[in-house]
C-alpha cells in the first residue's frame, strides 16, 4: 500500500510538473502573439501610431503645401514636373541634363504616372498638374515625420518622441523643403525611413532588407544619397556577425534588382542602355564640372549652410550633442561626414544636406528634454522663429516666378487672340517653370546656359552672352519685326537698360509682380510683363 501510495503520489506530482510545463510553454506561446504597445494591429491605429497624431500629421504637412508658394531652385521643375509633363503629352522642353543623360527617369515617372492618370480621367487642368504632385509630396513627407516619430519612441520614451517629433515639424527648412518636387526631398524622405528599419541599438523595427532596399532606391533617384549612408552602412557590416551573408544575400541582391530597375526605365525612354548614376557621380564628382553654377569656399556649409539650415535650432543642436547617449554618436558622424564630403565639391547649395537635418533633430529633442526652467521660453521662442521664416520664405520671398507663370495661363486660357501670342523669358536661364505651369503648346522661349562640355576656355552661355550687352542683343536676335514675341518677362532690374527697345518696338509694360526683398545680380525684386500693341503702332503710322 505504502508502495502504491508512493507510486501514486509520484504520478500527481508528475502530471502537476508537466501541467506546470505546459502552462509556461502557454504563456510564453501566448507572448509571442500578444501585440506590442506600439503595433499597428491595435484598433485605432495607423502607421503603427495613434491615428490622431497620423492625421494631425498629414493635415498639418496639407496646409504646408498649400502654404509654400514660392520658388526654391530651377530643380524642383526642371528636374521633375517638366519631364513629367514632356513624358505624358509629347510637348515642353528638356534641359542638357536629359540629353547627355545624366539624370534618370525613376523620379520623374512617379509625377509623369499622376499626369498620364488625370489625362485618361481627363481631369488634367493645370491647378491639378501643379498641385497633384506636391500634395503626393507632402503624404510621403508627413510619412516619414511618424517614422521619426515611432523610432525615437522605440529608442527612448514617448516624452523624447514628442520633443524630436516637435524640432521636426517646427524646421523652417523641412517646410520649406519637404512639399516640393526635388529629388532632395524624396531622397529625405526615404533616409529618414530606412533609418526607421536600421538596426540602431534599441530599435524593435531593424529589418536589413527593408533599410537597405530604400537606400538603393534613394541612390536611384539621386546618386548623392548614397553619401549619409556610408558610415551607417559600415557600422552595419562591422557589427554583422555573418557578413558574408549580409553581403551575398542583402546587399548584392538588392543592388542588383534597384539598378536592374533603373537601366530597365532609362532604356525606355531614353532607347540605350545608360547608366545614369554613373554620368551623375562623373560630371558632378569626378569632373567636378558642377562649378559652371557657382562655387563656394571649403567651409561654406560649416560657416554658414549648416547654420542657416538647422537656423534657430542650432544651440539646441550643439547643447544636445554633449547630452546625447553614445547610441547616437553615429548620426553625429553621419552628419559631419556629410559635411565634409560636400566640402569638397566646389558647387555647394543648402539642398545637399537637407537628407540630415532629422538627425539634427533627434539631438534638438534631447537639448529640449533636458531644459526645466526654460522650457517655456526655448518652445515659444524655436516655434515663433521658425514659423516667421517658414511663413516668409513660403509666400514672400522668391513668388514672383510662379505669380507670372499664373498670368502666363491665363493668357492661354482668356484670350482670343492666342493663336499669334508668343512669350520670351529674358531672365536667368530656368528662373521660372515651362509647360508644367501653362499645359498649353504656346511658343515660349528663354535664354540658354548649357555648361560647356567640350573644355573650350572662356565659354559663354547665352545667358552670359545677352547679359554682356542685353540691348545690342536684343536688336541683332531680333532685327525683323515678324520675329518679335508679344510678350516679353523681365525682371525689373533690366527694364532700364532695354528700354529703348522696348519703346520702338512698341512694348508696354502690362503687369507686374513681386519677387524678393532681396534681389542681388540679375535678379530683381520684381518681374514686369510686357506686351507688344500692334494695334496702336499702326493707327500712328
Amino acid at each position: 500500500m505504502e508502495q502504491e501510495g508512493g507510486n501514486g503520489r509520484l504520478f500527481f506530482r508528475g502530471l502537476q510538473n508537466r501541467s506546470h510545463e505546459k502552462m509556461k510553454l502557454r504563456k510564453r506561446k501566448s507572448t509571442l502573439y500578444l501585440s506590442p504597445p506600439n503595433s499597428s494591429e491595435r484598433s485605432g491605429d495607423l502607421l503603427g501610431e495613434n491615428i490622431y497624431l497620423v492625421l494631425f500629421t498629414i493635415a498639418l504637412r496639407i496646409c504646408n503645401c498649400f502654404l509654400v508658394q514660392t520658388s526654391f531652385v530651377p530643380d524642383e521643375y526642371w528636374q521633375s514636373l517638366e519631364v513629367a509633363h514632356h513624358m505624358v503629352f509629347n510637348y515642353g522642353y528638356l534641359t542638357w541634363e536629359w540629353t547627355e543623360r545624366l539624370r534618370g527617369y525613376t523620379y520623374p515617372l512617379i509625377f509623369a504616372s499622376i499626369y498620364k492618370i488625370l489625362h485618361l480621367l481627363g481631369k488634367d487642368s493645370v491647378q491639378l498638374l501643379i498641385w497633384i504632385p506636391r500634395l503626393a509630396q507632402a503624404l510621403l513627407s508627413a510619412v516619414a515625420d511618424i517614422r521619426l516619430y515611432s523610432l525615437m519612441k522605440q529608442l527612448e520614451n514617448q516624452q523624447m518622441a514628442k520633443w524630436v517629433f516637435f524640432c521636426q515639424l517646427c524646421s523652417w527648412f523641412t517646410w520649406y523643403c519637404c512639399t516640393r518636387t526635388l529629388t532632395n526631398t524624396m531622397e529625405t524622405v526615404l533616409t529618414i525611413i530606412a533609418l526607421f528599419y536600421y538596426p540602431l541599438e534599441g530599435s524593435k523595427s531593424m529589418n536589413s532588407v527593408k533599410y537597405s532596399s530604400l537606400v538603393a532606391l534613394a541612390f536611384i533617384i539621386r546618386p548623392t544619397a548614397v553619401i549619409p549612408w556610408i558610415p551607417l552602412v559600415f557600422r552595419h557590416f562591422w557589427q554583422e556577425q555573418k557578413k558574408l551573408d549580409l553581403i551575398l544575400y542583402q546587399f548584392l541582391p538588392i543592388g542588383f534588382i534597384t539598378l536592374s530597375l533603373s537601366l530597365i526605365i532609362d532604356r525606355v525612354f531614353f532607347g540605350q542602355w545608360t547608366l545614369v548614376q554613373y554620368n551623375f557621380l562623373k560630371f558632378n564628382v569626378l569632373q567636378n564640372l558642377g562649378t559652371f553654377y557657382g562655387s563656394h569656399p571649403w567651409h561654406w556649409y560649416f560657416s554658414q549652410g549648416f547654420p542657416a539650415v538647422l537656423g534657430t535650432h542650432l544651440p539646441f543642436f550643439i547643447h544636445g550633442c554633449f547630452l546625447a547617449p553614445k547610441r547616437y554618436r553615429i548620426l553625429l558622424v553621419t552628419v559631419l561626414w556629410t559635411l565634409l564630403v560636400y566640402s569638397m565639391l566646389s558647387h555647394k547649395e543648402f539642398r545637399f544636406i537637407y537628407p540630415v537635418l532629422p538627425f539634427c533633430m533627434v539631438f534638438c529633442g534631447y537639448s529640449l528634454n533636458h531644459l526645466k526652467t526654460w522650457k517655456k521660453p526655448a518652445l515659444s521662442f524655436l516655434f515663433l522663429s521658425n514659423m516667421f521664416l517658414a511663413f516668409y520664405t513660403g509666400l514672400v520671398h522668391q513668388r514672383g516666378t510662379l505669380d507670372v507663370m499664373t498670368h502666363i495661363q491665363e493668357l492661354c486660357y482668356n484670350n482670343p487672340n492666342i493663336s499669334s501670342a508668343s512669350v520670351f523669358i529674358m531672365m536667368p536661364c530656368h528662373s521660372t517653370p515651362y509647360y508644367s505651369h501653362v499645359h498649353y503648346p504656346l511658343p515660349m522661349r528663354f535664354l540658354q546656359c548649357p555648361p560647356d562640355l567640350t573644355g573650350k576656355s572662356q565659354y559663354l552661355d547665352e545667358a552670359d552672352i545677352f547679359y554682356l550687352n542685353p540691348l545690342n542683343w536684343l536688336y541683332r536676335e531680333f532685327h525683323n519685326d515678324s520675329t518679335l514675341p508679344t510678350h516679353l518677362i523681365i525682371f525689373s532690374i533690366l527694364e532700364e537698360e532695354i528700354s529703348a527697345f522696348l519703346i520702338s518696338s512698341s512694348y508696354e509694360r502690362t503687369a507686374v509682380f513681386f519677387h524678393t526683398h532681396l534681389p542681388e545680380g540679375r535678379t530683381g525684386s520684381h518681374i514686369y510683363v510686357y506686351e507688344r500693341k500692334l494695334k496702336r503702332k499702326l493707327n500712328r503710322s
